[in-house]
């Protein structure tokens, strides 16, 4: 049978388009079955906290399930490879933090590239750490703290949430500029750092505000600077580390990925569900005073 020249070619252009379709109808119907999020890290801490926000905010978007997986181990290393590894369909994405950029100095032989294996999705939040000292220390500013350093070398145990974390990156920088000498003790994530900084098996910590907030205001840790360039709008009266640290400056931040070759409509739609977010947090922010409880409510779910 001789096929009509016209028809063939609404033929041809159907079958081209096809892909393209179905791409777009998949991504519509995402997602279609529970979603994990791979967090490189022990339950607990900031990555954690951060992680099961974002979950509950997306299953509520999305209306499924967005279930946080921990894999910690070898600096986020082991959650990035599984995350690297598993299928591009959006159904397993990773939260991550400075991790990568440090590990990438630190490790020879890692399997997988960061910037070419993981897609980004969206920026999560950025934030200083804050310096805390157990309250037997006896300094209560940094140069008081620089002082007893000084005075007491060796003796300071300065915990971190693991080698080359950003807590302890930052803390090595601190050591480096303000010239004194500490004891690195390394932890398997925040809470048993937090943990041995409130009975003093440590003294000091530089540690996200996710996990350490709620025991300044209660009093167990004493705060004594933020380590970003700025004070924080968070904590105005706490000032920074570079007030008296001249260019001392760090900050942790977050990010969500998925694997490489996601499609960019699964990538788009995350990306639009988590920037709206951000828009009811400044909604929230615009219509009621800073300060206010509903505010503080507002910023410690949404972390924006």
């Amino acid at each position: 049978m001789k096929l009509p020249r016209r028809k063939f070619l609404h033929l041809v252009a159907g079958a081209a388009a096809l892909p393209v379709l179905t791409c777009f109808v998949w991504a519509q119907a995402y997602p279609a079955r529970p979603v994990r999020i791979i967090v490189g890290a022990p339950p607990g801490g900031a990555f954690d906290i951060l992680a099961r926000l974002i979950g509950q905010w997306l299953s509520e978007r999305l209306r499924q399930p967005f279930i946080v997986e921990n894999r910690p181990g070898a600096g986020t290393n082991i959650g990035t490879e599984a995350v690297v590894k598993a299928a591009p369909d959006g159904y397993t994405l990773l939260v991550f933090d400075a991790s990568p950029a440090i590990n990438t100095n630190l490790y020879d032989n890692l399997n997988f590239v960061f910037l070419r294996d993981i897609a980004p999705i969206a920026s999560i939040v950025r934030s200083p750490l804050i310096m805390v000292v157990n309250p037997a220390i006896p300094a209560k500013t940094v140069p008081e703290f620089i002082a007893y350093a000084k005075a007491n070398p060796g003796r300071i145990n300065m915990a971190s949430t693991g080698n080359g974390a950003t807590p302890h990156v930052t803390g090595e920088l601190f050591k480096m500029m303000a010239g004194v000498d500490m004891v690195h003790v390394p932890y398997r994530g925040a809470a048993p750092a937090i943990t041995d900084l409130l009975s003093g098996q440590v003294q000091v910590l530089f540690i996200s505000p996710l996990v350490s907030i709620e025991h300044i205001k209660t009093g167990k840790l004493r705060a004594l600077a933020v380590t970003s360039a700025t004070r924080w709008d968070e904590f105005p009266e706490l000032p920074t580390v570079a007030e008296f640290v001249p260019g001392y400056e760090s900050s942790i931040w977050f990010g969500i990925g998925a694997p490489r070759n996601t499609s960019t409509e699964i990538v788009d739609k995350l990306n639009a569900e988590i920037n709206a977010s951000h828009v009811v947090s400044d909604r929230i922010i615009e219509r009621y005073p800073r300060r206010s409880q509903l505010w503080c409510e507002c910023r410690a779910k949404l972390l924006f």
